[in-house]
């Protein structure tokens, strides 16, 4: 097939319009065109007034040597990559474990730990999930607790239980990592397999909202089950059993009833997600090698989403094909931070993150239709160890903790959160009284306030300057009544777990740090690409 990318069309195009641009492009009789297929479709806003949509298609041809041939020039007309998945290995039929007979184990049933257990559970290899949370139906029951009633499940919340942070977010399945391989295309056809929309295969900023990941997820759990996988939730590893160098076995304690139990594991992908702080911290205790790493923390800021679709759409905004609008901004303020826009939500809310009793976090979610009043992203500031914290490999946990826990008793000591509108931010001062033009959506409840109680000083300066320069950019960015929220800490994990090139732990064999947790990935996609890679590690060294 041949691979046709930057076709620009105008927004309103009709699909016959659509033919007849591929074969004026391609310079054949439309009638030489067998089949195309869709595998991108962007937009071109650059001019509001005149936005414009750009494709890419792969398409088969009678003829494709010929027109590769007299299109050799031109860099936007190729060869379609071979973007199937093949596995690097498969086990002999009946494989039931390895030499002594233990089973690969994942720790975390994230967007990581999800896509390793898969590629394991196709390779043959049967593997075992250990997941500290429930199930993700029980799991949304219990997160809900905490947005409805200020009833907080330490073991059960948006940062765990069944499919992980990202279950509760905008569910936004784009990254800028290297794919060679095209790994992300195996991560998504997975996605569409087990229910989410096609148009996830062909957009440029593909996503799929939470309730769409929540079916997603338990029939991608039962497609593990069926090739032999096994979950075990509400267990959490209390314990690694290392010995020279080598993991020999995980102890675990059930969250429900406390029960203790010992799993024998020579070959275990450490997937748990960038909160579990626990376990981060035995495996500390235990010696494996880790170091600290930077990471981001600020508020969440909320516009009405009209406000940003006029912004970045103009006259088109509302338009069914753009949808709801969303952005991407940074600035390098004067006093060296860097200052970003992270998670981008459009037509979402605002939501409380906490994992840990005490403190408050937020975050930011939105459903596949993006239809509900505001728009939220993180706006957040660059941390680094040894600058702003120690460079031990837990000062990052520490830090972060300070924060939450200044922010859960500004915000009242209920989980509420603590709130400013940014006139009064700007202008040092607290913020009482009505919310304004802006109405937060994070829930339990947001408290008017000083954010300055529960951020530093030097990621408050670096915000109150990069704030009139992001509303240059996007009118009414910063207008008086515009909402923030504290706290945003859990941008990523604030350490890594080192790994070698076979992708095992530096000092510790048989264990497989990967995803966002181990400090591998930032978000769903890159995620659940690392977790293929360490996947594909982990069966070639069991299977060698």
């Amino acid at each position: 097939m041949i691979r046709l990318s930057d076709l620009a069309l105008p927004l309103d195009h009709t699909p016959d319009a659509l033919d007849a641009a591929i074969a004026d492009r391609l310079g054949v009789a439309p009638e030489r065109i067998l089949r195309k297929a869709m595998v991108r479709r962007g937009n071109d806003a650059r001019k509001r007034g005149a936005i414009k949509l750009v494709y890419v298609f792969d398409i088969e041809l009678d003829d494709e040597a010929e027109l590769l041939a007299r299109m050799s020039g031109d860099s936007h007309v190729r060869p379609a990559p071979d973007t199937a998945y093949r596995p690097p290995v498969v086990a002999p039929e009946g494989w039931a474990g390895d030499k002594d007979g233990t089973r690969p184990v994942v720790i975390g049933a994230g967007p990581c730990g999800l896509l390793a257990a898969l590629i394991l559970a196709e390779m043959g290899l049967k593997p075992i999930i250990i997941e500290r949370g429930t199930a993700v139906r029980e799991r949304t029951k219990d997160t809900w607790a905490l947005w409805r009633k200020h009833k907080l499940s330490p073991e059960s919340n948006v940062q765990f239980g069944e499919g992980g942070a990202g279950t509760f977010s905008d569910g936004k399945l784009y990254s800028r990592i290297k794919d060679p391989r095209h790994l992300s295309r195996k991560v998504l056809t997975e996605f569409v397999k087990a229910g989410a929309p096609d148009d996830i295969l062909y957009e440029a900023h593909p996503h799929i909202g939470t309730f769409r990941l929540v079916t997603m997820v338990i029939s991608m759990r039962e497609t593990i089950e069926a090739l032999g996988g096994e979950y075990r939730f509400q267990t959490r590893v209390s314990d690694f059993d290392i010995k020279d160098g080598a993991l020999q076995g995980l102890h675990l304690v059930s969250t429900k009833d406390g029960a203790q139990s010992y799993l024998p594991a020579h070959h275990c992908i450490l997937a748990p997600g960038h909160s579990s702080r626990d376990t981060f911290e035995v495996l500390h205790q235990r010696g494996v090698f880790m170091e600290a790493k930077s990471f981001a923390i600020g508020v969440r800021i909320e516009h009405p989403q009209s406000w940003v679709d006029k912004a970045r759409y103009g006259a088109c905004a509302g338009h069914p094909v753009l949808g709801a609008a969303a952005y991407a901004i940074s600035h390098q303020a004067s006093n060296g931070r860097a200052v970003y826009s992270f998670c981008m939500c459009p037509g979402g809310r605002v939501v409380a993150a906490t994992s840990e009793e005490g403190r408050v976090v937020t975050n930011g979610m939105s459903q596949y239709s993006r239809a509900e009043f505001n728009a939220n992203s993180g706006l957040v500031v660059t941390v680094d160890p040894g600058k702003d914290y120690p460079a031990d490999p837990l000062a990052g946990i520490e830090f972060q903790r300070k924060w939450e826990s200044l922010a859960f008793a500004a915000g009242g000591g209920d989980y509420c959160a603590p709130g400013q509108k940014v006139g009064d931010f700007l202008a040092g001062r607290a913020s009482s009284g009505d919310f304004g033009a802006v109405k937060p959506s994070y829930q339990p409840g947001v408290k008017l306030t000083d954010l300055s109680a529960c951020l530093p000083d030097y990621v408050l300066d670096a915000i109150r300057e990069a704030l009139p320069v992001f509303g240059r950019q996007i009118p009414m960015y910063d207008h008086p009544d515009v909402i923030m929220t504290g706290v945003e800490t859990r941008t990523s994990s604030p350490l890594r777990i080192t790994r070698g090139k076979d992708f095992q732990s530096l000092n510790t064999r048989g264990l497989y740090p990967a995803g966002e947790g181990a400090g591998y990935a930032g978000g769903i996609l890159s995620a659940a690409v690392d977790g293929i890679k360490v996947a594909e590690a982990l069966a070639v060294e069991v299977l060698k």
